[in-house]
């Protein structure tokens, strides 16, 4: 009866493929999960320790709705290191709970109602969502595995129309580990800004990128104002329950989504602050070597998956294998639940992730490399056995 209280816009959304397929695993024993897209390190010492230490000094209180100034310095000295990119500190950083807070504030800022937002597929399963609780309407382009499942200038073109608003682009890409070349996003660049569009940029596995160097979209020239950076420490420092991301880009943006962020949020929690700041001082021995080991994962899932028929497109990034079945001849859904239920592993159907990815499995190698041995093995014995 209660349900006639629902909008109507949220009754249409459904709930996370991931975690309704998840929901099973909990009730499962002995399951090796290949599913969560979740460093298997524990966050750093030292960085524990500085949320410790944050905890016994009595920092306990609200932090300015920006977040902390020392962090966003860092922040911004980093994009300036790496990128070569200025942001001011105090205007152009904005911490959040987590890089989805970030991307939901993003649309929010920015989309009026029935506006339009291009999103390449596979991609992670907030986006669409994201933009109609924003009020848009979300334009999936598809990728494909002959193209390295990267997005075209000229696909996105096609798709623009007199509503179209905004363009969402995540490489490394979550779920194929897709990664863009600077040249594929100097053409999406030009294309941006003859349309007129605000491009939301979620970077946030841009340090795990395995063959040549990240390129920062809002480093292109031209791109920087009309860019919103999505990042976070979640995947490169193994952060993920302490829910940092941050956002940078122009000041008039990042006021726009501070202010939904003082009203929804208030701030970012200050212990996971603290611990951040810890991360940008002193973490990158440690996501160095975590970053090595994912790399070594990756070339044994992928030579193991393409060994037993299921090819798989080499990812340059992030920390997932995305291996077609279409050639076992079931589906998504088929494979994975049987796989599951036969063999104790899990993966996510591709096609959670929108339908391009029908017929195509999410398998995440941040699991311990004797564990992703032992997957493989379980997979092997799943195919042999249909």
């Amino acid at each position: 009866m209660s349900e006639r209280y629902i909008s109507e816009h949220i009754k249409g959304v459904p709930p996370s493929g991931i975690r309704k397929f998840f929901d099973l695993v909990l009730e499962m024993d002995d399951v090796i999960s290949l599913g969560v897209g979740e460093p298997d390190f524990v966050t750093p010492w030292h960085i524990r320790e500085a949320c410790i230490y944050s905890l016994e000094k009595g920092f306990t209180s609200y932090t300015s709705n920006h977040g902390i100034l020392e962090l966003r310095e860092l922040i911004s000295r980093c994009y300036r290191k790496d990128h070569d990119i200025d942001y001011n500190p105090e205007h152009e950083v904005l911490i959040t709970t987590g890089v989805s807070e970030a991307a939901d504030l993003a649309l929010r800022a920015i989309i009026n109602p029935g506006e339009e937002v291009i999103i390449p597929e596979p991609c992670y399963v907030s986006y669409k969502p994201s933009v109609v609780f924003a009020g848009g309407r979300p334009i999936p382009v598809p990728t494909y595995q002959e193209d390295e499942f990267r997005v075209t200038a000229e696909q996105i073109k096609r798709s623009i129309t007199d509503r179209t608003k905004a363009l969402i682009l995540s490489y490394p890409n979550n779920p194929t580990g897709a990664v863009m070349r600077r040249s594929d996003l100097e053409e999406i660049a030009d294309v941006a800004s003859e349309n007129d569009l605000v491009v939301v940029s979620d970077e946030v596995y841009c340090k795990l990128t395995y063959n040549g160097v990240h390129t920062c979209f809002s480093s292109i020239p031209g791109m920087r104002d009309r860019t919103i950076i999505l990042n976070g420490l979640s995947k490169s420092h193994a952060m993920t329950g302490l829910r940092i991301g941050f956002a940078v880009g122009s000041e008039e943006i990042i006021s726009a989504m501070t202010k939904i962020h003082q009203y929804t949020m208030l701030c970012a929690p200050i212990t996971a602050q603290m611990g951040a700041i810890e991360a940008l001082r002193n973490g990158d021995e440690e996501m160095k070597k975590m970053v090595g080991e994912y790399n070594r994962r990756r070339r044994l899932i992928v030579n193991g998956l393409n060994k037993m028929g299921l090819e798989c497109f080499e990812p340059e990034g992030a920390f997932y294998a995305f291996p077609s079945i279409k050639s076992t001849g079931l589906t998504s859904d088929e494979f994975a639940g049987g796989l599951l239920k036969e063999q104790k592993v899990a993966v996510v159907p591709g096609d959670v992730f929108g339908e391009c990815g029908a017929g195509y499995l999410r398998c995440s190698y941040a699991t311990s490399y004797e564990e992703l041995t032992e997957a493989l093995s379980r997979i092997q014995a799943f195919i042999e056995g249909l």
